[in-house]
């Protein structure tokens, strides 16, 4: 049985999704696809089986709560859980944020070292036996 999870990041800047991948496969061995847009996402979202997405919320042409709302309406993508990654956390609509189901917010900057904790505590994932080199 296959335990590696499977995330999709899906944020314009190159750098935060490399930032982001490189991180994610080092420290913990997860599968980390990304996506530059939030219309190339909703694509990678159809075509892939996903433990979980990483959505920057301030994106060109269609912002992550666009992205949000549009996969939460497909009955497909609705229970894929959602972290929001964002330089404007403190501006969200916590309300709109909770009824859109997000399971998270994780600030930017975000600690490259940190991010797989704080997305599994965000997800209830058990990182415990994954985690050897930075306890």
């Amino acid at each position: 049985m296959n335990t590696t999870k499977r995330i999709l990041i899906i944020d314009d800047e190159v750098h935060i999704r490399e930032v982001v991948q490189i991180c994610l496969e080092t420290l913990v061995s997860w599968d980390v696809l990304s996506a530059a847009s939030g219309r190339e996402g909703l694509i990678r979202v159809q075509a892939e089986q996903l433990d979980a997405i990483l959505l920057d919320v301030m994106m060109p042409e269609m912002d992550g709560l666009v992205v949000l709302r549009e996969l939460r309406s497909n009955p497909v993508t609705q229970p894929i859980p959602v972290i929001l990654l964002t330089a404007t956390a403190h501006r969200l609509d916590q309300q709109q944020v909770s009824e859109l189901g997000v399971r998270g917010v994780i600030a930017k900057p975000f600690n490259p070292i940190t991010l797989p904790h704080q997305i599994s505590l965000a997800l209830g994932w058990d990182l415990e036996p994954l985690i050897t080199c930075c306890a």
